[in-house]
């Protein structure tokens, strides 16, 4: 007998179809949610510096950027607004007539149930201090926000939305949602919870979009500690205690450990939101020449889809159903 054969791992890799056989973490047109931002003062698409090929949109490209996506197998979109004016209160987001429920109003009318509507439902668009609830004595008051909350909530699921997205970080507020909505008589509209959103760096692209940076102080003391995993477990299964149909974990890249643990311990539709800083920093790079952008950006989206998540958000969604065609 000659020497102990080597175990040849590179056996599955040789060809491009044996690596394909083995290609675990496949994404698929429906594990991806495209995020649409809606602006009610835009005449023509408004480009968005910081965020290269996204666009602030007017309601009369709505139907056009929602036929682009379901041509492309992507069944979600997750809706932002930019109202025509900003107060203390943020009394724009929950007008019946505002943005985001004539929008949702518009693709329903239109595409009835072909799509998934989510709606974010959160105060930094719409208050002109740009934080993400009311302001009482200096700092964001909780129980007083999620009156505010469930206002919002209403207003979309009377428009047609078919999920909320509460992104506010309020204790409670899924709980405050849910029996809102039940009371209403919307016990079937979905609620997808940002259980674990931490206080991160990556949302600046974002904030430029929409504008809503804080004018004064930050988010710290309602968003999640970056440093504390078990911190993020908890607001996790709070959420799925108070009724959240789908958990989400924001931003994904710096957190996958967290998609990962959560994915194990809790027995939930996982979503995470590859944000707008993530997003950024690729094209940023590729524009640059210092990385490929469609290898990056397919890579990304499977370490995201192999951590664990379901559904993944991200402004590359209908450029990454083109690249994934090519696998």
């Amino acid at each position: 007998m000659g020497e102990f054969p080597i175990i040849r791992m590179r056996r599955l890799r040789r060809t491009s179809a044996l690596r394909s056989m083995n290609f675990k973490a496949r994404i698929h047109p429906s594990d991806l949610i495209y995020p649409i931002f809606i602006d009610e003062n835009a005449k023509s698409p408004i480009s968005i510096n910081s965020m290269p090929n996204c666009y602030r949109l007017p309601l009369n490209y709505l139907i056009n950027e929602v036929e682009r996506t379901l041509n492309l197998g992507i069944k979600a979109i997750l809706l932002f607004g930019i109202p025509s004016y900003k107060d203390d209160i943020g009394s724009s987001a929950y007008d019946k007539n505002g943005i985001i429920p004539r929008a949702i109003r518009i693709i329903k009318d239109n595409f009835s149930n072909e799509i998934v509507v989510i709606t974010d439902v959160c105060l930094c668009e719409y208050t002109s201090h740009g934080h993400c609830g009311i302001i009482k004595n200096g700092d964001v008051d909780n129980d007083s926000t999620l009156e505010v909350l469930g206002k919002i909530a209403i207003s979309h699921a009377e428009a047609g939305a078919d999920i909320v997205a509460p992104s506010s970080m309020m204790d409670g507020q899924v709980k405050y949602i849910r029996r809102a909505l039940d009371d209403e008589g919307f016990n079937d509209i979905g609620i997808m919870a940002y259980s674990a959103k931490f206080a991160s760096c990556f949302y600046g692209p974002f904030r430029e979009a929409v504008d809503s940076r804080p004018k004064f102080g930050d988010r710290k003391s309602y968003q999640m500690n970056y440093g504390n995993k078990d911190e993020a477990l908890r607001e996790i299964a709070l959420d799925i205690s108070e009724g959240a149909d789908i958990i989400m974990i924001k931003p994904a890249l710096a957190y996958l450990d967290i998609i990962a643990l959560a994915k194990e311990r809790f027995n939930v539709p996982l979503a995470a939101y590859n944000v707008s800083g993530e997003y950024s920093m690729i094209k940023a790079a590729a524009q640059m020449g210092w990385i490929d952008e469609k290898s990056a950006v397919i890579e990304i989206l499977t370490a995201i889809k192999r951590a664990g998540a379901d559904l993944i958000i991200t402004y590359f969604a209908r450029e990454a159903i083109e690249w994934l065609k090519e696998i």
